[in-house]
């Protein structure tokens, strides 16, 4: 059985790689509450109060003002997103305020050494990150009006980045992101397009892209996925991808 100090410092690794993979256009602290926010993608992960510290509960009222008149400016809805850092007693207190709670998600790992990956193509990454946005944005159904957050994100992204998408002629079937960062690889943005999915793309591409990590070092792969997402649940599982903890998000009453 895992000793809780050891849960929590399995999360802090992981929140800590995932802000570095993903990084927000600004970032501001309010104790060990981390407010990112970025004006150009709306993504919740991107736009959320992150508490790191499950004992920075002091004065939670008045902090909570202060982040909504932030996310105000940036005409985004105040959101928190919950891990296990947050600690229960400001879960409570959004309990008592009335607060939704949505979108609880996965996060899941696995080493390397166990990946399936040596069967895998050889897949070089894109260079091109115009060319993959448009694979992206083409895979997920997403509005081009997106195109210049996600590039502006991208390449943000200081750790060496793998981006890769499997295209027919000139039609994109999937598409992901995946960060080396020291020994551990991320992998982000999954999808696999509508009408060409339970076809095996989307694990073909996740194996191409886990031997290009592995070979570059990384030891550990881990992802985030909606709980609610069965099919990709259960392509994480088949993989050999493990639950390590869950977060959820939460919004005020009425927004």
């Amino acid at each position: 059985m895992i000793h809780p100090s050891e849960q929590l410092a399995s999360v802090r690794r992981f929140e800590a790689a995932g802000f570095r993979a993903w990084p927000a256009a600004a970032v501001h602290y309010d104790g060990t509450w981390v407010i990112r926010l970025t004006a150009g993608h709306p993504a919740k992960r991107l736009n959320s109060v992150n508490p790191l510290d499950r004992g920075d509960v002091a004065s939670i009222t008045e902090r909570v003002a202060r982040a909504g008149r932030r996310f105000e400016s940036y005409g985004r809805p105040l959101t928190f997103r919950v891990s296990p850092l947050a600690g229960p007693e400001l879960s409570a207190w959004f309990d008592g305020e009335g607060w939704s709670r949505f979108d609880d998600s996965l996060v899941m790992s696995m080493p390397l050494v166990e990946a399936q990956v040596d069967e895998a193509i050889d897949q070089i990454p894109l260079k091109d990150i115009g060319r993959f946005v448009s694979a992206s944005l083409e895979v997920q159904g997403a509005d081009a009006s997106l195109r210049a957050g996600l590039s502006e994100i991208i390449g943000a992204i200081q750790p060496q980045t793998g981006l890769f998408a499997m295209e027919r002629g000139n039609e994109a079937l999937a598409s992901l992101i995946c960060v080396h960062d020291g020994d551990l690889a991320g992998l982000f943005e999954i999808a696999t397009r509508a009408g060409e999915r339970r076809q095996g793309h989307g694990r073909k591409l996740v194996l191409s892209a886990l031997k290009w990590a592995r070979l570059r070092g990384a030891r550990q792969a881990w992802l985030q996925v909606e709980a609610a997402n069965e099919p990709a649940l259960a392509l994480y599982r088949s993989l050999g991808f493990t639950e390590v903890y869950r977060y959820h998000y939460r919004r005020p009453p009425g927004a």
